[in-house]
């Protein structure tokens, strides 16, 4: 069987559900009781191990499988939740994780059994009261009953029920390849609980568990009925095996939702018979089991296998079914898109056709058109909204990405012993997927070192007048074309004399260097790589790897990092990225007879300036605009081409600014406004920094775009 088809499907529903398990223990950590919370966890668990069966993850399902066991005790008030059980609980979640971590790269589950958190699971199962066990659900007994326990329920139960059996030709075939092969037959039939929604799944874990015993040779109603569900609470099965029917059965009932699996013997001769005479003819089956030769292995039924391998698709929309509704998106390669958005965005594209169709007609008419302009700015007009709505379709929320924090947050909480509190807000921001794919780690770190550098330990707050427990912040809201991601703590702050002493003592700078710098140059010295003020390295922190990673990603994403800090207050950590990546609005200018682009959400004004207002700093080129000393840099020596503007011409300077700093880039003219594709230029200039990609203009020429971040 072949269920890799259907491996992203998994992937995808298991990632989630794992979010919204993190999410519901840590919520069912703060308020024990909550009824629905603990609903939520024994859904999601049960769920997840319905998925892992499905795919053939044993190791996965059987550790699902002992949480659910766990949960249904909860939730059926025979288990207190408690302090010691919330940590098995997060350790098991960890496991699982590590499983589709695994999945998602081998495709297998690999051969860690997870035995020591199994056996926790089943310690808190096993720590309840004698007469509570005997009110254990029968799933939970059926996964935890003793050999003997198993054996006395299969004695009881094996009786084979009447089935009138009307063998199709394959099935026939399937029945002689099995007796020619001198297999043992057995008839069994399948109970489902009245309660199960999703029948079809729990048949296929059926098979599935027959399959590693023996091999389906008839079934009714068909294979095919039975994956349309078209089928009531029972059916029937005929298995061809070397081994003895009690392990079958065994193996059937430890399926959840199965209420029972009855069986006996199925006599081969009379199938036999019943071919060559009365083809419709009702087989009897016998109660006795009698003893048949070894048989061949190598026997297959076609018509199973089709089940077999079509099933995953049943069960996936099952977990579907189930999902809590406006769950969060899973951060991978897939976006989910509100059908309103697809609806919006078909009728944007058949008006570009009509407009398309108008100029058409427009170009091949022999009449001259006189409204060929306003067909052209309806056609600006489609496009723009085009635009808008494929935009809305990349967007995100950032929920995606965060809601994983808390539980992080928490983890960090105990490991450095320090009470700690995360309060997130605007996590409906959304952000093009691109970003927000990207933005994850530079928010983690951001966070681990909050909570390592910048919270104290309990006693020195409370020394300060502060409260014990600490504060880190993160909000993101949406400014202009930008999302602002701010990361925020209560903590000690930044100490920038202990920065500049260390930045004195690594050589990065020279003492006259360091202490002519101000704050803001000092404070950035922290995002160079390797640049650390820990005074010991933690498995948290301390290595100078954290802030690195946080600029070279967001400066990737176009983005910027602002840093503002008071000692002894606190410190935020301020990201500011473009809502896309894709489509920007672009200034248009001409240096050296060639044009460029500078994204317009980078540009405060665009000032003419005399080049006698041109004054000389420390040997840099200054200009004071009102009131206000800016830097300018001449973008015809910084790319390396002569200026086609006569020296003692007024100069074009477009003012850009990045966070607090602002600079001036002298450019020839101005074209104007114009929204850009832009393209990635590989590896062609990846040494060129202030170059941040390519696009094409109307006429087919090629420009590039200037990043003013780099150059300021």
């Amino acid at each position: 069987m072949d269920v890799s088809q259907y491996l992203d499907i998994f992937l995808d529903e298991s990632k989630e559900h794992l979010q919204n398990l993190n999410t519901s223990v840590l919520n069912l950590e703060q308020d024990p009781e909550n009824p629905d919370t603990i609903s939520e966890i024994f859904r999601a668990a049960h769920t997840l191990k319905g998925m892992a069966g499905t795919m053939g993850y044993k190791r996965m399902q059987n550790l699902t499988h002992d949480m659910e066991n766990v949960f249904s005790e909860v939730r059926d008030g025979k288990l207190k939740v408690n302090a010691a059980m919330i940590d098995v609980l997060f350790r098991c979640l960890d496991a699982i994780e590590e499983y589709v971590s695994v999945i998602s790269e081998t495709s297998d589950e690999g051969d860690n059994d997870n035995e020591p958190i199994i056996k926790e699971l089943n310690d808190i199962l096993a720590g309840k009261g004698a007469s509570e066990e005997e009110d254990k659900p029968k799933e939970s007994v059926a996964a935890s009953a003793e050999p003997a326990a198993a054996a006395a329920a299969a004695d009881a139960s094996s009786a084979a029920p009447a089935v009138a059996w009307d063998f199709t030709e394959e099935e026939h075939k399937a029945l002689e390849d099995a007796m020619m092969a001198n297999k043992k037959l057995y008839s069994v039939t399948v109970t489902v609980q009245e309660s199960c929604l999703l029948k079809a799944a729990r048949a296929f874990l059926v098979f599935k568990a027959i399959e590693e015993r023996g091999e389906i040779v008839a079934a009714k109603p068909s294979t095919q009925d039975i994956e349309d569900e078209k089928f009531d609470l029972e059916f029937s099965l005929i298995i061809a095996s070397e081994g003895e029917l009690e392990p079958i059965l065994n193996d059937i009932k430890a399926v959840s939702e199965i209420a029972d699996a009855k069986g006996g013997i199925f006599e081969g001769d009379q199938a036999a018979e019943s071919e060559a005479e009365a083809p419709s003819a009702p087989v009897t089956e016998k109660k006795e089991e009698s003893e048949a030769p070894a048989p061949d292995p190598g026997t297959s039924v076609a018509n199973v296998k089709n089940v077999v391998a079509k099933k995953p698709e049943t069960a996936g929309s099952g977990a579907k079914t189930e999902k809590k509704s406006g769950s969060k998106p899973a951060v991978n390669r897939t976006v989910r898109v509100d059908i309103e958005k697809l609806d919006s965005l078909m009728n944007l594209v058949s008006e570009l056709i009509i407009a398309k169709n108008s100029l058409v007609s427009s170009a091949t008419s022999s009449a001259e058109s006189s409204n060929l302009h306003e067909q052209i700015e309806y056609l600006e007009s489609v496009t723009t909204n085009l635009h808008e709505s494929v935009m809305k379709v990349r967007m995100v929320p950032i929920e995606s990405v965060v809601s994983k924090f808390p539980r992080m947050i928490r983890d960090i909480s105990k490991q450095l012993n320090k009470p700690m509190e995360l309060y997130m807000s605007g996590e409906e921001t959304e952000l093009d997927r691109t970003v927000v794919d990207e933005i994850g780690d530079p928010l983690m770190h951001m966070l681990r070192n909050s909570a390592d550098h910048g919270l104290e330990m309990p006693q020195e707050r409370i020394a300060r007048g502060k409260p014990e427990t600490g504060s880190i912040f993160l909000d993101a809201y949406q400014d202009g074309n930008n999302v602002v991601i701010e990361v925020r703590d209560d903590g000690n702050g930044i100490d920038v004399e202990r920065v500049r002493q260390k930045a004195i003592e690594r050589g990065v700078m020279t003492e006259e260097q360091a202490y002519a710098a101000d704050d803001s140059d000092i404070i950035n010295l922290l995002f160079m790589p390797s640049f650390s003020t820990a005074k010991q390295v933690s498995d948290l922190s301390g290595r100078g790897v954290g802030l690195d990673v946080v600029k070279s990603k967001i400066e990737a994403l176009s983005g910027e990092v602002d840093v503002k800090t008071k000692l002894g207050e606190g410190t935020t950590f301020s990201i500011r990225l473009p809502l896309t990546l894709a489509i920007i609005q672009a200034l248009m200018v001409v240096v050296g007879g060639e044009k460029y682009a500078i994204a317009l959400s980078g540009i405060q004004t665009i000032e003419n300036i005399s080049p006698k207002d041109v004054k000389t700093v420390e040997s840099k080129e200054v200009i004071n605009l009102r009131g206000t000393v800016i830097p300018i840099l001449r973008l015809d020596e910084i790319l390396g081409c002569d200026s086609q503007r006569e020296p003692e011409e007024d100069m074009i300077v477009v003012i850009a600014k990045k966070g607090d700093k602002l600079a001036g880039l002298v450019v020839d003219n101005l074209i104007g406004q114009q929204e850009i594709v832009i393209k990635s230029m590989g590896k062609y200039i990846n040494k060129c920094k202030f170059i941040s990609g390519a696009t094409i203009l109307g006429d087919g020429e090629v420009a590039l775009i200037i990043d003013s971040n780099a150059l300021i």
